[in-house]
C-alpha cells in the first residue's frame, strides 16, 4: 500500500498542494480526479521522486519510500516521453533493460505487451509514424514493460478510441488483480467511474473527497428518490401535492423527487402501494437515486 500523508508543495508564492493525504491500496484501482491545475500531476511527481515535497511523508507498505522502491514503479506521464525515431519494440526492450531486466526477459515482456495492446503489426515502426492513439498505447506499454510493482498513470486514456480504451482497461485490471496498487488520473469521468475501486477528488491543492466508489455514492446520494408506478395508479402526478417532497421529474408513472426526510419518501411509497385498484396496480420500483461520479465531482468542487 502507498500512503501519502500531509504532503504540501509551494512554487514561489503559490501553494499547489496543501496537506494532501490519501492511500493507494494493493490490488485496487484508485482514480485521481480534479480540474486542470488542481494538483494531480504535482502529487504524482512527488510520489515518483521527480519533485520534492515541502512537508509530508510517503510510505510503501509502512516504510519510507526509497529510490529503490521507485525504480520498481511504472509511470506514464501525460506528456509523451518516448523516442520518436526509435522503433516501438526496440524501445520497449531498451526500457526494460534500463530497469534491470535481462535481454531475453525484456524482449519477451515487450512482445507480450505489443500483442496485448494491439501493436504487434506496428512493432517495427518508429513511434513518430504511429497515430496518436497508437503512440498512447506504446506509452502505456513503456510503463508496463518492466513488470512494475506499482502503477502511476497520468491520463492513460487520452486519445484512445473506445476499442483501445477497453483493451487498456483490461490490461490495468489484470495488474490490479495481481495485487499491484494502481493510481490513475483521467478527465474521462465515465471511464473512472467504471474502472476505479477507490476515488480521490482534488481541488485547489486539497483533497475534497475520497473513499471507495460505493461509499462516496452512498455519502452523496442525499434524499433523492425515484418511483415507477404501473396499472390504474400509473399517473404519479399526485406526488406533486404530497407533503414533504418536491418533484424534480415526472413522466406518467415515473417520478423523481427530493424528500425532506426518509419518512416522507416512505409515505410516498405507502400511498403508491394503496393507490388505485390493487388487483391491477403495482409499484415497479422504488429507491434512492445513486449519483454518478460526474454529479459527485460537480458537487464537491463547487
Amino acid at each position: 500500500m502507498i500512503e501519502i500523508q500531509g504532503v504540501s508543495r509551494t512554487f514561489g508564492s503559490r501553494r499547489v498542494l496543501d496537506g494532501v493525504s490519501f492511500s493507494v491500496a494493493a490490488g485496487r484501482m484508485t482514480g485521481f480526479v480534479g480540474a486542470n491545475g488542481a494538483g494531480k500531476t504535482t502529487t504524482m511527481r512527488i510520489l515518483l521522486g521527480v519533485l520534492a515535497a515541502d512537508t509530508g511523508t510517503i510510505t510503501i507498505d509502512g516504510a519510507p519510500i526509497t529510490a529503490a522502491d521507485r525504480a520498481g514503479f511504472g509511470y506514464m506521464p501525460e506528456e509523451r516521453g518516448l523516442y520518436p525515431k526509435m522503433k516501438v519494440l526496440e524501445q520497449l526492450v531498451y526500457l526494460g533493460r534500463l530497469h534491470g531486466m535481462t535481454a531475453t526477459g525484456a524482449k519477451a515482456s515487450a512482445e507480450r505487451l505489443v500483442e496485448r495492446l494491439g501493436l504487434a503489426d506496428r512493432a517495427g515502426d518508429t513511434l513518430e509514424s504511429l497515430s496518436l492513439g497508437n503512440q498512447q498505447r506504446a506509452q502505456i506499454a513503456a510503463a508496463l514493460v518492466h513488470e512494475p510493482r506499482v502503477l502511476v498513470l497520468d491520463e492513460p486514456f487520452s486519445g484512445l478510441d473506445p476499442m483501445a480504451v477497453e483493451v487498456v482497461v483490461g490490461v490495468l485490471r489484470d495488474y490490479a488483480a495481481q495485487g499491484v496498487p494502481v493510481l490513475f488520473s483521467s478527465h474521462q469521468l465515465d471511464i473512472v467511474e467504471r474502472l476505479c475501486d477507490d476515488l480521490v477528488i482534488v481541488g485547489g491543492g486539497k483533497i475534497l473527497a475520497q473513499g471507495s466508489r460505493e461509499a462516496l455514492r452512498a455519502e452523496h446520494s442525499g434524499r433523492v428518490f425515484e418511483i415507477e408506478i404501473a396499472g390504474s395508479a400509473g399517473d404519479a402526478g399526485w406526488i406533486r401535492e404530497h407533503p414533504g417532497v418536491t418533484v424534480t421529474h415526472l413522466d406518467g408513472g415515473l417520478a423523481r423527487f427530493e424528500a425532506d426526510t426518509v419518512a416522507a419518501a416512505q409515505s410516498v411509497l405507502t400511498r403508491a402501494v394503496t393507490e388505485g385498484d390493487p388487483a391491477v396496480s403495482h409499484v415497479r420500483r422504488f429507491g434512492p437515486v445513486t449519483p454518478s461520479l460526474a454529479q459527485i465531482f460537480q458537487e464537491v468542487v463547487r
